[in-house]
Protein backbone atom coordinates (compact mmCIF):
# COMPACT_ATOMS: atom_id res chain seq x y z
CA UNK A 1 0.00 0.00 0.00
CA UNK A 2 1.30 3.63 -0.69
CA UNK A 3 1.59 6.25 1.68
CA UNK A 4 2.86 9.33 1.87
CA UNK A 5 6.49 10.17 1.73
CA UNK A 6 6.25 14.04 1.42
CA UNK A 7 4.33 17.19 1.15
CA UNK A 8 5.00 20.09 -0.29
CA UNK A 9 3.31 23.23 0.02
CA UNK A 10 2.13 25.83 -2.57
CA UNK A 11 2.57 29.04 -3.32
CA UNK A 12 1.02 31.48 -5.85
CA UNK A 13 2.68 32.96 -8.81
CA UNK A 14 1.53 34.82 -11.98
CA UNK A 15 1.44 33.46 -15.45
CA UNK A 16 0.41 34.55 -19.09
CA UNK A 17 -1.53 37.92 -19.37
CA UNK A 18 -1.06 38.06 -15.12
CA UNK A 19 -3.89 35.25 -13.70
CA UNK A 20 -3.02 34.17 -10.47
CA UNK A 21 -1.94 29.95 -10.10
CA UNK A 22 -0.92 27.93 -7.41
CA UNK A 23 1.53 25.57 -7.99
CA UNK A 24 3.64 23.43 -5.68
CA UNK A 25 6.85 24.96 -4.56
CA UNK A 26 9.20 22.10 -5.73
CA UNK A 27 8.90 20.79 -9.39
CA UNK A 28 11.73 18.50 -10.93
CA UNK A 29 12.37 15.15 -10.96
CA UNK A 30 10.44 14.22 -8.38
CA UNK A 31 7.35 14.61 -9.46
CA UNK A 32 7.89 13.14 -13.17
CA UNK A 33 6.90 13.24 -15.94
CA UNK A 34 4.44 15.91 -14.61
CA UNK A 35 6.33 19.46 -15.00
CA UNK A 36 3.71 21.83 -13.94
CA UNK A 37 0.94 21.59 -12.11
CA UNK A 38 -1.01 24.82 -12.25
CA UNK A 39 -4.34 25.57 -10.17
CA UNK A 40 -5.93 28.44 -12.16
CA UNK A 41 -7.94 30.49 -9.42
CA UNK A 42 -10.41 30.44 -8.08
CA UNK A 43 -10.94 33.66 -9.05
CA UNK A 44 -14.20 36.25 -9.73
CA UNK A 45 -13.56 38.93 -12.16
CA UNK A 46 -15.64 41.53 -12.32
CA UNK A 47 -16.72 42.41 -16.39
CA UNK A 48 -13.60 43.17 -18.18
CA UNK A 49 -11.11 42.05 -15.93
CA UNK A 50 -10.67 38.18 -17.56
CA UNK A 51 -7.15 37.52 -18.52
CA UNK A 52 -5.47 34.48 -20.14
CA UNK A 53 -2.34 33.67 -22.31
CA UNK A 54 -1.44 35.43 -25.48
CA UNK A 55 0.03 34.22 -28.49
CA UNK A 56 3.03 32.05 -27.10
CA UNK A 57 4.76 28.54 -28.16
CA UNK A 58 5.70 25.33 -27.02
CA UNK A 59 7.44 21.95 -27.93
CA UNK A 60 8.59 19.10 -26.07
CA UNK A 61 5.16 17.88 -23.92
CA UNK A 62 1.48 18.22 -23.37
CA UNK A 63 -0.33 20.68 -21.80
CA UNK A 64 -3.90 19.22 -20.26
CA UNK A 65 -6.23 22.21 -19.56
CA UNK A 66 -9.31 21.18 -17.15
CA UNK A 67 -11.76 24.05 -16.55
CA UNK A 68 -14.06 23.88 -13.28
CA UNK A 69 -15.56 27.37 -13.71
CA UNK A 70 -15.43 29.75 -16.12
CA UNK A 71 -15.66 30.03 -20.03
CA UNK A 72 -12.03 29.89 -22.47
CA UNK A 73 -11.45 29.96 -25.91
CA UNK A 74 -8.32 28.76 -28.12
CA UNK A 75 -7.03 28.90 -31.25
CA UNK A 76 -3.53 28.29 -32.60
CA UNK A 77 -1.16 29.31 -35.88
CA UNK A 78 -2.59 25.61 -37.87
CA UNK A 79 -5.94 27.19 -37.88
CA UNK A 80 -7.60 24.89 -34.84
CA UNK A 81 -9.95 27.13 -32.26
CA UNK A 82 -12.55 25.93 -29.94
CA UNK A 83 -13.97 27.21 -26.22
CA UNK A 84 -13.99 25.01 -23.16
CA UNK A 85 -16.34 25.43 -20.06
CA UNK A 86 -17.25 23.88 -16.99
CA UNK A 87 -15.68 20.21 -17.27
CA UNK A 88 -14.26 19.89 -20.43
CA UNK A 89 -10.76 18.87 -21.00
CA UNK A 90 -8.26 19.40 -23.67
CA UNK A 91 -5.22 17.60 -23.90
CA UNK A 92 -3.12 19.14 -26.03
CA UNK A 93 0.37 17.49 -27.10
CA UNK A 94 2.22 20.24 -28.21
CA UNK A 95 5.36 17.49 -30.35
CA UNK A 96 7.62 18.92 -32.34
CA UNK A 97 6.00 22.49 -31.78
CA UNK A 98 2.62 24.50 -31.72
CA UNK A 99 2.03 28.42 -31.02
CA UNK A 100 -1.19 28.78 -29.52
CA UNK A 101 -3.51 31.54 -27.20
CA UNK A 102 -5.91 30.75 -24.19
CA UNK A 103 -7.84 33.58 -23.65
CA UNK A 104 -11.28 34.15 -21.92
CA UNK A 105 -14.51 33.91 -23.70
CA UNK A 106 -15.53 36.98 -25.64
CA UNK A 107 -19.09 36.80 -23.69
CA UNK A 108 -17.37 35.66 -20.28
CA UNK A 109 -14.95 38.98 -20.42
CA UNK A 110 -17.96 40.92 -20.74
CA UNK A 111 -20.27 39.87 -17.93
CA UNK A 112 -16.86 38.79 -15.62
CA UNK A 113 -17.41 35.53 -13.39
CA UNK A 114 -15.45 32.81 -11.29
CA UNK A 115 -12.65 30.97 -13.44
CA UNK A 116 -11.48 27.91 -11.85
CA UNK A 117 -9.45 25.00 -13.18
CA UNK A 118 -5.71 23.35 -13.90
CA UNK A 119 -3.51 23.64 -16.47
CA UNK A 120 -0.63 20.43 -16.03
CA UNK A 121 2.51 19.72 -18.23
CA UNK A 122 3.20 16.42 -19.27
CA UNK A 123 6.61 15.66 -20.38
CA UNK A 124 7.11 13.85 -23.07
CA UNK A 125 10.12 11.46 -23.61
CA UNK A 126 12.78 11.95 -26.31
CA UNK A 127 11.62 9.25 -28.94
CA UNK A 128 8.09 11.68 -28.93
CA UNK A 129 9.30 15.25 -28.55
CA UNK A 130 8.76 15.98 -32.17
CA UNK A 131 5.74 13.96 -32.57
CA UNK A 132 3.19 15.80 -34.94
CA UNK A 133 0.83 18.28 -32.66
CA UNK A 134 -2.35 16.95 -31.94
CA UNK A 135 -5.75 18.24 -29.80
CA UNK A 136 -7.68 15.45 -27.63
CA UNK A 137 -10.68 18.20 -26.60
CA UNK A 138 -13.59 15.80 -24.04
CA UNK A 139 -16.51 17.90 -23.49
CA UNK A 140 -18.02 17.70 -20.12
CA UNK A 141 -20.94 15.74 -20.99
CA UNK A 142 -18.70 12.78 -23.23
CA UNK A 143 -16.15 12.76 -20.07
CA UNK A 144 -16.33 9.64 -18.23
CA UNK A 145 -17.38 10.15 -14.24
CA UNK A 146 -19.02 7.33 -11.78
CA UNK A 147 -20.30 7.55 -8.02
CA UNK A 148 -20.27 5.30 -5.55
CA UNK A 149 -20.62 5.38 -1.60
CA UNK A 150 -20.32 9.48 -1.29
CA UNK A 151 -17.41 9.17 -3.50
CA UNK A 152 -17.31 11.01 -7.46
CA UNK A 153 -14.93 10.69 -9.88
CA UNK A 154 -14.34 12.72 -12.98
CA UNK A 155 -11.53 9.98 -15.26
CA UNK A 156 -9.55 12.39 -17.30
CA UNK A 157 -7.19 9.59 -17.52
CA UNK A 158 -6.44 6.36 -16.57
CA UNK A 159 -9.09 4.50 -14.11
CA UNK A 160 -11.05 4.73 -11.62
CA UNK A 161 -14.26 2.25 -9.49
CA UNK A 162 -14.10 0.37 -12.92
CA UNK A 163 -14.32 3.27 -15.39
CA UNK A 164 -11.34 4.31 -18.22
CA UNK A 165 -10.83 7.44 -20.18
CA UNK A 166 -11.07 7.25 -23.88
CA UNK A 167 -7.70 9.85 -23.33
CA UNK A 168 -5.01 8.43 -25.58
CA UNK A 169 -1.70 9.34 -23.98
CA UNK A 170 1.80 8.69 -24.86
CA UNK A 171 3.02 7.66 -21.91
CA UNK A 172 1.37 5.98 -18.98
CA UNK A 173 -1.02 8.61 -17.24
CA UNK A 174 -3.55 8.57 -14.24
CA UNK A 175 -5.31 12.15 -13.70
CA UNK A 176 -8.57 11.75 -11.90
CA UNK A 177 -11.04 14.47 -10.47
CA UNK A 178 -12.13 13.31 -7.05
CA UNK A 179 -15.04 14.64 -4.57
CA UNK A 180 -15.55 12.73 -1.16
CA UNK A 181 -18.08 13.20 0.98
CA UNK A 182 -16.99 13.36 4.70
CA UNK A 183 -16.36 10.23 6.31
CA UNK A 184 -16.60 8.03 2.64
CA UNK A 185 -13.44 5.96 1.95
CA UNK A 186 -11.89 5.57 -1.40
CA UNK A 187 -9.27 2.47 -2.26
CA UNK A 188 -7.71 3.89 -5.68
CA UNK A 189 -5.05 1.21 -7.53
CA UNK A 190 -2.26 2.70 -8.31
CA UNK A 191 0.24 0.83 -11.45
CA UNK A 192 3.34 0.03 -9.39
CA UNK A 193 6.11 1.19 -12.10
CA UNK A 194 4.53 4.82 -11.76
CA UNK A 195 5.02 7.46 -9.48
CA UNK A 196 2.04 8.53 -7.28
CA UNK A 197 0.77 12.18 -6.12
CA UNK A 198 -2.31 13.94 -4.61
CA UNK A 199 -3.04 17.64 -4.71
CA UNK A 200 -5.37 18.67 -2.31
CA UNK A 201 -7.27 21.52 -3.53
CA UNK A 202 -10.46 21.61 -1.18
CA UNK A 203 -11.27 20.19 2.28
CA UNK A 204 -9.06 17.55 3.81
CA UNK A 205 -8.23 13.88 3.49
CA UNK A 206 -6.70 11.16 5.63
CA UNK A 207 -4.13 8.96 3.63
CA UNK A 208 -2.57 5.41 6.14
CA UNK A 209 0.53 5.77 6.28
CA UNK A 210 2.15 2.72 7.06
CA UNK A 211 5.41 2.92 5.06
CA UNK A 212 8.97 2.18 7.41
CA UNK A 213 10.80 5.67 8.74
CA UNK A 214 13.80 3.54 8.92
CA UNK A 215 13.84 2.75 5.24
CA UNK A 216 12.44 6.06 4.16
CA UNK A 217 14.19 8.50 6.58
CA UNK A 218 12.53 11.57 4.84
CA UNK A 219 9.19 9.88 5.38
CA UNK A 220 7.00 11.37 8.18
CA UNK A 221 7.20 9.61 11.46
CA UNK A 222 3.17 10.25 12.81
CA UNK A 223 1.54 6.92 13.34
CA UNK A 224 -0.66 4.93 10.48
CA UNK A 225 -2.52 8.21 8.98
CA UNK A 226 -1.18 11.63 7.59
CA UNK A 227 -3.39 14.43 6.67
CA UNK A 228 -3.30 16.44 3.81
CA UNK A 229 -5.10 19.30 3.55
CA UNK A 230 -6.16 22.07 0.94
CA UNK A 231 -3.11 23.52 -0.86
CA UNK A 232 -0.51 20.94 -0.52
CA UNK A 233 0.79 18.05 -3.12
CA UNK A 234 1.33 14.40 -1.67
CA UNK A 235 3.72 12.47 -2.78
CA UNK A 236 3.24 9.02 -2.66
CA UNK A 237 5.70 5.70 -1.78
CA UNK A 238 6.09 2.75 -3.84
CA UNK A 239 3.38 0.42 -3.93
CA UNK A 240 0.09 -0.58 -6.24
CA UNK A 241 -2.80 1.02 -4.25
CA UNK A 242 -3.69 3.91 -1.57
CA UNK A 243 -6.48 4.28 0.52
CA UNK A 244 -7.93 7.57 1.25
CA UNK A 245 -10.33 8.87 3.98
CA UNK A 246 -11.98 11.77 3.86
CA UNK A 247 -12.51 14.33 7.09
CA UNK A 248 -14.59 16.67 5.24
CA UNK A 249 -16.19 17.20 2.33
CA UNK A 250 -12.97 17.31 -0.25
CA UNK A 251 -11.56 17.83 -3.50
CA UNK A 252 -8.33 16.84 -4.91
CA UNK A 253 -6.63 15.30 -7.90
CA UNK A 254 -5.20 11.96 -7.97
CA UNK A 255 -1.72 12.19 -10.07
CA UNK A 256 0.60 9.09 -11.76
CA UNK A 257 3.10 8.72 -14.20
CA UNK A 258 6.20 7.10 -15.16
CA UNK A 259 9.85 7.95 -14.39
CA UNK A 260 11.72 9.20 -17.66
CA UNK A 261 14.63 8.51 -16.81
CA UNK A 262 16.03 11.65 -19.22
CA UNK A 263 17.78 14.55 -18.81
CA UNK A 264 15.76 17.64 -18.85
CA UNK A 265 16.70 20.76 -20.39
CA UNK A 266 13.55 23.58 -20.12
CA UNK A 267 13.83 27.20 -21.05
CA UNK A 268 10.34 28.94 -20.92
CA UNK A 269 7.64 27.13 -23.25
CA UNK A 270 10.66 24.14 -24.58
CA UNK A 271 11.40 21.40 -22.50
CA UNK A 272 13.87 18.98 -24.78
CA UNK A 273 16.75 16.84 -23.68
CA UNK A 274 20.36 18.70 -24.50
CA UNK A 275 20.85 22.88 -24.79
CA UNK A 276 21.14 21.96 -28.47
CA UNK A 277 17.64 21.19 -28.93
CA UNK A 278 16.76 23.95 -26.94
CA UNK A 279 18.77 26.59 -28.88
CA UNK A 280 17.27 24.86 -31.84
CA UNK A 281 13.36 25.23 -30.67
CA UNK A 282 14.42 29.20 -30.35
CA UNK A 283 15.74 29.86 -33.84
CA UNK A 284 12.59 27.35 -35.40
CA UNK A 285 10.43 29.80 -33.23
CA UNK A 286 12.13 32.60 -34.48
CA UNK A 287 12.26 31.81 -38.71
CA UNK A 288 8.80 30.25 -38.55
CA UNK A 289 9.20 26.27 -38.62
CA UNK A 290 8.76 25.88 -35.52
CA UNK A 291 5.26 24.49 -36.08
CA UNK A 292 5.47 23.82 -39.44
Amino acid sequence: MRSVVEIVPTHIVREGGGFKVRRPFRMGRVLSPFLLIDEMGPVDYGPGEAVGAPWHPHRGFETVTYLLDGRMRHEDSAGNSGELNPGDVQWMTAGRGIIHCEEPHEDFLKTGGRTHGFQIWVNLPAEHKMMAPRYQEVPASESPTVEENGVSARIIAGECMGVSSSIDTKIPITLIHVKMEKGSRLIQKIDSALNGMIYVFGGSIIIENKISVKKHPMAFGLGAKQNIVDGELALLSEGDEIKIHSTSESEFLILAGPELNEPIERYGPFVMNTKEEIHQAFLDYQNGTLAK
